[in-house]
C-alpha cells in the first residue's frame, strides 16, 4: 500500500472514531449547548478549520524551503477557534459551545497521527535525525524522531483519562473538556516541535511553535476564567 492512500484510511478511521466518541457520549447521558449543534456554528467550524489548515500548512512549507500546499492539523484547530469565537461574538453567544468536542479531537489526532507516521517523508510530518534506538527510517536511510508517534500516543493518554473522568461523572473535566484538550495539545505539541527539520521563524521557534503556544494561551485563559462546574448526574449538561 502507498503512503497517501495509508494516510487516507487512517483519516477516515479518524473521522469515524471521532464519530463514535460522539456518539458513546451522548449514550453517557451528556447533553451539550444546541449552539454547538445550529448549521450556522457547523458552517463557520467547518469554513475556519478548512481556511487554517492549509493557511499554516502551506506556510510552514515555504518557511521550511519546500515548495507546494500542505494541510496541518494544528492550523486548523486554530482556523476553527477563531472562526467559532468570531461566529459567537457576531451572533451574540455567551454561552461556551467546545465541551464536546474534547474526546473527538484527542481521538481523531491520536489516529490521524499514524496515517502521517506511514505516509513517511511525503508528509513532511516527520523528526529529526536521531541516534536512539526507537528512530525510525523513513526510506532515506537516516534514522528519525517519529514524533507522529510521539504525539498520537500522547493524545491517546489524554483520551484514556477523558473517558475515565467522563465515567466517573467529573464536572470540571466535562464541563472545560475542550480546553484541558487545547491546553495538552498546545504543550506536547510545542515540545515535538524542536524534534522537527521546519524552517525556524523567531529566533529557534517554527510557525508551529508559535501557533502551539498560542493555542494554549488561549485554553489556559479561558480555564481561568471558567465558571464553577456544578456537580455531574445521570442528565448531566456540559
Amino acid at each position: 500500500m502507498s503512503g497517501a492512500f495509508l494516510h487516507t484510511l487512517f483519516d477516515v478511521a479518524a473521522w469515524l472514531a471521532a464519530g463514535a466518541a460522539v456518539y458513546w457520549l451522548s449514550r453517557r447521558g451528556l447533553r451539550f449547548p444546541a449552539q454547538s449543534f445550529a448549521m450556522p456554528y457547523i458552517a463557520a467550524l467547518v469554513f475556519g478549520a478548512g481556511l487554517g489548515a492549509y493557511l499554516f500548512g502551506s506556510a510552514n512549507l515555504w518557511l521550511s524551503g519546500e515548495s507546494g500546499i500542505a494541510r496541518s492539523v494544528e492550523g486548523a484547530l486554530a482556523g476553527g477557534i477563531v472562526a467559532i469565537e468570531l461566529y459567537k461574538w457576531s451572533a451574540g453567544i455567551a454561552v461556551r459551545t467546545g465541551a464536546r468536542f474534547a474526546l473527538p479531537l484527542a481521538l481523531g489526532i491520536a489516529i490521524g497521527r499514524l496515517g502521517c507516521y506511514f505516509a513517511g517523508l511525503d508528509d513532511f510530518t516527520y523528526g529529526t535525525p536521531t541516534a536512539l534506538p526507537f528512530g525510525h527510517d523513513f526510506g532515506d536511510g537516516v534514522l528519525r524522531h517519529p514524533v507522529q508517534l510521539y504525539e498520537s500516543a500522547a493524545m491517546a493518554v489524554f483520551a484514556l483519562v477523558y473517558v475515565l473522568a467522563v465515567v466517573n461523572r467529573n464536572g470540571f473535566v466535562i464541563t472545560n473538556g475542550f480546553y484541558l484538550v487545547l491546553l495538552y495539545y498546545g504543550a506536547q505539541r510545542f515540545l515535538w516541535e524542536f524534534l522537527k527539520p521546519y524552517g525556524t521563524l523567531i529566533g529557534p521557534f517554527t510557525l508551529f511553535h508559535l501557533l502551539s503556544l498560542s493555542i494554549l494561551l488561549y485554553a489556559a485563559a479561558m480555564l481561568a476564567t471558567a465558571p464553577k462546574a456544578r456537580p455531574m448526574h445521570e442528565r448531566a449538561v456540559a
